[in-house]
């Protein structure tokens, strides 16, 4: 584990020294070194590996010389393509694939102890740019979109006209969680009101929760109604978020039935997101923080 850290991150370093932008791949969740970096934080805390994870996010946060885009801007569209609708490529606000991972990591792992030089001022940075993108919502609410492309990230006008589907890996919900952690970690309690008050909003709004199709953990109910189980867990108020529950497990039965036996959109998820409702508090296991909810 510790070498294959080590290689990726030398890897990560010298394309940053290259001056070259950075593939999604290189530090998302799900593939990259925020992905390691989660395992790190459950299993060797306070170990070097995650030190030099969370030195080599702090400098991601960083522009590459000669250019306004942030320093996780990809060069290539949400596929992973070139295309004329992504001249520029894209910068992705996404809890799997984008920015808010690194978020929700720096948030966690500050709130356990785990820092390194620049740790604040990387979380800071990042939902600097994330407050730029903060679009109005249903009732005083907010939202923000997916991803953006340059001309959007440097004019800070969002074209999509609504909020995307409420879901864990895109969407309110990841985004509120990581949000609300890294108010948390900061000590700021208007921006974690600031938070809650979004996926409040946003589970509220039947227009938004028609957009949920199948019960699946990622982008599914299953992950929907987990990241506002675990945003109860740590809110203000925490009977506002647990109101909802019984709407939110009536709709996971209501949507399309996960038919595999898989993680983050078969069964094992929805099975897992069920019983930690049922029992209330995080997962004795602590099986969703790979999910980086807590």
């Amino acid at each position: 584990m510790h070498k294959l850290v080590r290689c990726r991150l030398d890897r990560a370093h010298a394309r940053i020294d290259s001056g070259e932008f950075a593939r999604a791949a290189e530090y998302d969740l799900l593939y990259g070194l925020t992905g390691l970096g989660a395992h790190l934080l459950k299993r060797d805390p306070r170990g070097d590996s995650l030190h030099d994870v969370l030195t080599y996010l702090v400098r991601l946060t960083q522009p590459l010389p000669g250019t306004d885009l942030p320093g996780w801007w990809v060069r290539y569209d949400p596929a992973g393509r070139t295309s004329a609708a992504f001249p520029d490529g894209h910068g992705n606000l996404g809890l799997a694939h984008g920015i808010t991972g690194p978020l929700a990591l720096l948030a966690l792992a500050k709130r356990a102890g785990a820092t390194v030089e620049g740790h604040t001022d990387a979380i800071l940075h990042i939902l600097s740019w994330l407050d730029a993108l903060r679009q109005p919502g249903f009732s005083g609410g907010a939202w923000w979109p997916q991803w953006v492309t340059a001309d959007e990230h440097r004019l800070g006008a969002v074209l999509q006209e609504g909020p995307p589907r409420p879901s864990w890996c895109y969407g309110t919900p990841g985004q509120a969680r990581a949000q609300q952690l890294a108010a948390i970690a900061l000590g700021d309690p208007h921006r974690k009101r600031s938070a809650e008050h979004a996926l409040l909003r946003c589970i509220a709004d039947p227009a938004q929760l028609d957009q949920v199709t199948d019960a699946g953990l990622c982008h599914g109910a299953a992950g929907l109604l987990h990241s506002v189980h675990r945003v109860a867990h740590d809110a203000t108020n925490p009977d506002q978020f647990t109101a909802h529950l019984p709407t939110l497990r009536a709709l996971l039965h209501a949507r399309l039935p996960a038919r595999e036996p898989g993680f983050l959109n078969g069964t094992t998820g929805v099975r897992l997101v069920l019983h930690a409702t049922d029992h209330g508090g995080a997962p004795a296991t602590g099986w969703d923080a790979c999910l980086l909810l807590g």
